[in-house]
């Protein structure tokens, strides 16, 4: 039922991102200035209120600039999906450049924000990769929406044991570590060892936690449960 709900979720705002991009209604008054570089509003960040900022001011009369280190929209809400298999990156991804492709006053930059200069108005940028950046861009409005970041409450060193699903990568991640334990387990000789491949830990009893539990079980125990000639997935604990 989560499942359903949140697919049913993405897919209206999906529908709604290429009802944007497809406008007809769009003001082609709202022409980008070619030898114009700065930005009248300067958003931070791709994500929900981000997007929501550039959608709001698409018909205005001012020249919009969207800064983010990823040229996609991520639908956050199910990474938990990619995380376990039952879908793939592409169907919770919506590209930026799309979205607004018909807003002549919205830019898209693919780039890092590295500082503030709030009293000269100047956003100081970083490539994002390898793809070159300006190094500084200037601003009348700045509107900052970077997102969150996880919190391990003060144990930094759990970082490198307790993986997250925030991003893209890091639910690929996520995947490839739940596969490889099936993995790791069907060639283990060893029962105990065998057996401590099988055992997934969720800290967390939050939606995304709840929702991580339940698609490892049914990965294990529906997804997976014929794949294998050594192990029972269905033993798997969660």
């Amino acid at each position: 039922r989560l499942r359903a709900e949140g697919l049913g979720q993405y897919r209206e705002l999906k529908g709604q991102f290429a009802r944007f991009a497809q406008d007809p209604n769009a003001d082609p008054a709202l022409t980008r200035d070619p030898v114009r570089r700065d930005a009248d509003v300067l958003v931070v960040g791709g994500g929900f209120g981000g997007l929501q900022a550039v959608l709001k001011l698409r018909r205005a009369p001012v020249e919009v600039t969207l800064v983010d280190r990823r040229n996609f929209h991520l639908f956050q809400p199910l990474t938990y999906q990619v995380a376990t298999g039952a879908l793939s990156p592409g169907e919770i991804a919506y590209p930026l450049r799309a979205i607004f492709k018909r807003n002549r006053n919205v830019r898209v930059l693919l780039a890092e924000v590295a500082d503030f200069d709030l009293d000269a108005r100047e956003l100081h940028l970083r490539p994002a990769g390898a793809v070159p950046a300006p190094e500084r861009l200037g601003y009348d409005t700045l509107i900052v929406a970077g997102g969150s970041h996880y919190s391990y409450f003060g144990h930094e060193e759990w970082r490198m044991h307790a993986a997250e699903v925030k991003s893209l990568e890091s639910a690929l991640a996520v995947r490839s570590r739940l596969l490889a334990a099936f993995e790791a387990a069907e060639g283990e000789p060893n029962a105990e060892a065998r057996d401590a491949w099988l055992t997934f830990v969720v800290v967390g009893a939050g939606p995304t936690g709840v929702e991580m539990a339940g698609q490892i079980a049914e990965l294990a125990r529906d997804t997976l449960r014929r794949d294998f000639r050594t192990i029972d997935p269905r033993r798997a604990r969660i």
